[in-house]
């Protein structure tokens, strides 16, 4: 096996985990607040299709700066979708599941919808702007190292990587984010001290939109050349997966984003491999959701949920 094909491998793996790990992290601060959020397929939907629709339309004018600022957008238009979850899940008191799979179905026909509004026909325009591969200074002089790990990648998994730590500090390391894992855990004893439960949710959910709209934004803009119905493609359950792999900690989060990454874009290089060309890319084709599959029966049972996850907070009962 060549350094040039690892190094390609390793640099793709990296690329799909990307949203992948950013979807999760927002799972995270849904449910470690006590609000089980499915939803998150439908929020990157949103924010693909914001992020996707901006871009052919202001990039003649805006220049190189189009994919950034589309990507914001597309941030901001998943924590607005995801005010829809917060206000059943905490104020209507309603099903959380339920209202998960309402967003995602919801979703895609309000990006349909809007794309054949926009540009006539159910998908975007093709644009030319999306995120650009770079070489990191210095870092890619580092010998083998440099040319696997530092050579024409993108930006956004440098993005990943400090909202892993950014979110390890905030959960472990602040008053808030104690605050927020005990409404997860405890909300009662939350409540007992003054503390909001319903607004530490609130924000939360909100928290977990943002991420799951910047991580749509950056899986159509460096994935695709044009947002469709099928841009995401069942990511946002991967996240999931990943969110309980990791065990609901920003740095399971990021291994288990890597690992599905890579069994994601293993189904391209699987033929460069003289034992497996035999073998029908079909079944290459199913090994990310085979291996989501078999990871959720390995170790949900070693996973520990909040205590509180997916339960509406009635202050009456405390």
């Amino acid at each position: 096996m060549s350094l040039a094909l690892i190094s390609s491998m390793l640099i793709l793996s990296f690329n799909y985990a990307t949203p992948i790990i950013v979807a999760a992290l927002g799972g995270i601060y849904a449910e470690r607040s006590g609000v089980t959020n499915i939803g998150i397929e439908g929020m990157m939907v949103i924010g693909a299709f914001v992020a996707a629709a901006f871009v052919p339309l202001f990039e003649s004018q805006l220049g190189g700066v189009t994919p950034w600022i589309a990507i914001v957008l597309g941030t901001i238009a998943g924590g607005i979708y995801s005010l829809i979850h917060a206000y059943i899940s905490i104020d209507l008191r309603g099903d959380q599941i339920i209202s998960g799979t309402a967003l995602n179905m919801l979703s895609v026909g309000i990006a349909v919808y809007f794309t054949q509004i926009i540009f006539g026909m159910q998908r975007t325009q093709t644009f030319n702007r999306g995120i650009s591969k770079v070489n990191v200074p210095i870092l890619k002089d580092i010998p083998i190292l440099g040319d696997l790990l530092f050579m024409r990648i993108y930006p956004t998994f440098f993005l990943s990587l400090a909202l892993v730590v950014i979110t390890w500090f905030v959960l472990f390391k602040t008053r808030f984010g104690l605050r927020l894992r005990a409404c997860g855990e405890h909300p009662s004893a939350v409540d007992s001290v003054g503390v909001s439960v319903r607004k530490m949710r609130y924000i939360g959910v909100i928290l977990s939109g943002l991420l799951a709209g910047l991580a749509g934004g950056i899986m159509v803009l460096s994935q695709s050349t044009q947002f469709t119905a099928f841009s995401i493609h069942g990511v946002g359950f991967i996240a999931l997966a990943s969110l309980i792999f990791g065990r609901w900690n920003p740095w399971g989060v990021l291994g288990a984003g890597i690992f599905f990454g890579f069994s994601q874009i293993f189904t391209v290089y699987a033929n460069d491999f003289a034992f497996l060309r035999s073998v029908p890319n079909e079944f290459f084709f199913m090994m990310p959701y085979v291996f989501t599959i078999l990871a959720m029966l390995l170790f949900s049972r070693r996973s520990v949920a909040p205590k509180a996850v997916g339960e509406p907070y009635d202050v009456s009962k405390r």
